[in-house]
């Protein structure tokens, strides 16, 4: 089909998807614009993308995709008193460490009466680190991790940290610590708890609120799997 270009064209000028270069006096097919989302199986309309991401794909597109290389969160928490008695959950004395040299990495952990709440979904390591005072016999003062799946209304074992003697001659000090790895796939439904347990009386949990004596450490290592 015949295209009847305009007569005596200014540069710049544009028909039928011709631009007219007064230079070379001729009209020039015009560049079609477009961006990768114009591409059937690119996908940056649903999840804009932002300034470093990558493209990823997710089985149906390539989307926009954040790759993170190493650990997103840290945080850290102590005792700040002696525990004497049995407390289930642990609740009392806790503080996130606030030395002049910490910092924590992300939004860290949250904790309300005992039960603890992870920032985001993520595979997570968390470390107790349990020093006790021992001044009679006791086999076994133990910080115990448990862990619950459908928002707290069931509780597992998941880890020990003991420490203990079978003899009552002399007072000690002693420590134990235990890690465990979660598999956080539901911030709503993955809960943690702490149960302090079997202190016979004299005997006490360490705690300090200028440095870190029983403490714990929360890490995300990577994402829920």
């Amino acid at each position: 089909m015949a295209t009847n270009f305009p007569s005596n064209p200014s540069d710049g000028d544009t028909h039928a998807g011709f631009t007219y270069n007064s230079t070379t006096g001729a009209w020039e097919s015009s560049p079609t614009n477009s961006n990768i989302n114009s591409l059937t199986d690119v996908d940056t309309s649903t999840n804009a993308p932002t300034t470093g991401q990558l493209l990823q794909w997710n089985g149906t597109n390539w989307v926009p995709y954040t790759h993170t290389n190493g650990i997103t969160e840290i945080d850290q928490w102590r005792l700040t008193a002696n525990i004497t008695t049995d407390e289930s959950p642990l609740s009392s004395n806790l503080e996130r460490i606030d030395n002049s040299a910490f910092s924590k990495l992300g939004t860290g952990m949250s904790v309300s009466s005992g039960i603890w709440t992870f920032p985001s979904t993520g595979l997570y390591e968390v470390v107790v680190f349990l020093q006790a005072y021992i001044s009679v016999t006791d086999p076994a003062i133990t910080i115990t991790t448990h862990v619950s799946t459908d928002g707290g209304s069931n509780w597992d074992i998941y880890g020990q940290a003991a420490a203990g003697r079978n003899s009552a001659t002399g007072n000690v000090f002693m420590e134990g610590s235990s890690s465990s790895i979660f598999n956080v796939t539901n911030t709503a439904n993955v809960k943690l708890q702490f149960q302090a347990v079997s202190i016979a009386s004299g005997n006490y949990i360490r705690g300090y609120a200028d440095w870190n004596q029983t403490h714990f450490t929360f890490k995300r290592l990577g994402d829920s799997q």
